[in-house]
Formats: structure tokens, sequence, C-alpha cells
């Protein structure tokens, strides 16, 4: 059945057609049934997705601003069938038309149409954008993760390697003890040192001899000449004794650390 776009239809009519007729051109018809059916452009672009701007140039026939003819055949095939109408009749009559308005076959693409690809929305950019954000943002977060297990392990193997050195230097002790000879032993005061855990100690008598210098942790026996000179890097660790007689290092402890004069 063939519509004549001159002639009245009744509102609202959703009657399809088979043929556009010798001379009316495909978006002219379909600009027709659109007046006749009372649907405003902006609304059919609206539910097409297609721009305005595009839909006028199909009514008007305006095929060189257009992109290729593969495009406008899918456009005008989806505002036929959004019209109710024959969509087969619309692309053959612009099939017959396309080669004498622009001088190329409807297969061909129009290499001076100012509009060569369509089909990218407004906004397709800024969205690809924001995906290469979020990558570079997951590439930053996985590089401040592996750095951070790099760290802890290296703190991890540093801390081992602490204890380990602090396991030997408790096991062995380098305390250096002043040796005498025997009328020196037997001579002077005894002071006796015991240990719960190994610390550093620097031990002088009166006459200035170092009798004991560096870390201990067993018990030491030493003799000299009062007073002693006494410095102990951890007093609680230490138990001592002046001639037998047990002397507290409470009055002389600061911050853990004990540094005085001993004389009987």
């Amino acid at each position: 059945m063939e519509v004549n776009p001159n002639s009245q239809q009744p509102t609202g009519s959703t009657a399809t057609t088979n043929a556009l007729g010798n001379v009316q051109r495909p978006g002219e018809y379909l600009r027709q049934i659109r007046l006749n059916q009372k649907k405003e452009l902006s609304d059919v672009a609206a539910e097409l997705k297609i721009s305005v701007k595009t839909l006028t140039a199909l009514e008007k026939d305006e095929y060189t601003s257009l992109p290729e003819a593969t495009f406008i055949k899918g456009y005008y095939r989806t505002y036929a069938k959004f019209l109710n109408v024959d969509a087969t009749a619309v692309i053959q009559r612009f099939d017959e038309i396309y080669t004498n308005d622009t001088g190329l076959l409807p297969n061909h693409a129009l290499n001076n149409s100012p509009i060569k690809f369509m089909g990218k929305l407004p906004g397709s950019n800024s969205e690809r954008n924001r995906k290469w954000l979020k990558r570079f943002a997951l590439l930053v977060v996985i590089v401040v993760v592996i750095w951070g297990l790099i760290a802890t392990i290296q703190n991890f193997t540093k801390s081992n390697d602490s204890e380990k050195a602090e396991l030997s230097s408790s096991q062995q002790s380098d305390v250096q003890v002043l040796t005498m000879n025997d009328s020196a032993v037997i001579s002077g005061d005894q002071l006796v040192l015991k240990f719960s855990r190994p610390t550093s100690v620097h031990i002088v008598d009166s006459t200035n001899k170092v009798l004991a210098t560096g870390r201990q942790s067993s018990e030491l026996t030493l003799h000299g000449e009062t007073p002693f000179q006494i410095r102990l890097d951890d007093a609680s660790a230490v138990s001592l004794s002046l001639n037998n007689e047990d002397i507290s290092l409470s009055p002389y402890t600061v911050n853990g650390k004990a540094e005085f004069r001993l004389s009987r």
C-alpha cells in the first residue's frame, strides 16, 4: 500500500506502508509520517538515542551531512521501525536516489563527509580517561603493597639478625678480668658479682687498675683495693657483695643503670 505524503491520515495512525511512491524521498516520507503521528523530533531523538541534528539531516535527505551509506541505512531502518512503517521500502528508495545525490554507490563511504564515524556517545573520551585513571590508581596500590611487603621482610630479617647477635653475645662472656699474682689475690678486698642476665660492667679499684670491663653473664669474683669505681649498664640483672656482705644497688640506680663508688 502506498502512502501519499500530501494526504491526511488519522491522528495517532500506526498504518504500515510497503512503498513510498515514485517521487517521494525516504527522509521526506518519514518526516511526513512523524508529523501525521504528531511526534516531536526531540522526543524521537531521545527515544532512539540519535541526535536531533542527525534526524534533521535524515528527514531532509542531506546525505553529504551524514556518515557513510551503511550508517544512513541503519538510521533509516531504526527510524522506520519506530514509526511502524516498512523499513525495506525506505532502504530500497534510499539505494535508488543515493548515487544520483552523491555520485557514490550506496555501500561506499562519503570521503567528503564532515562526519566520518558515528556511534561514539558524548563523553566516550572521558570514560576512557576514567578507565586509565583507575588502572593507574590500581598500579600505584600494587606498587605500595609490594614496597610494604619488602620493607616488612627486611625489618623481620634485621630483627632476627639482631636477636641472633644478642643470643650469641649472651652465651659468650667478653668481660676482661685483670689477672694478678698470688700475693695480690690474697690481699685486698673481694668483690663478687652474680648475673641473672647478660649486661656490661666496668670496675676499677683505688689504684686505677681495671679489674673487669665488658659484657658478662656468669658469676664474677674480683680482688682489689677499695674504693671500687663501678658501672653497671643493667643494675637489676646484678647482685653484688663486698667481702661477703650483700650490697643493695637501688640507691645507686638511675634509669636502670648504676654508677657509684664502693668502699668497705
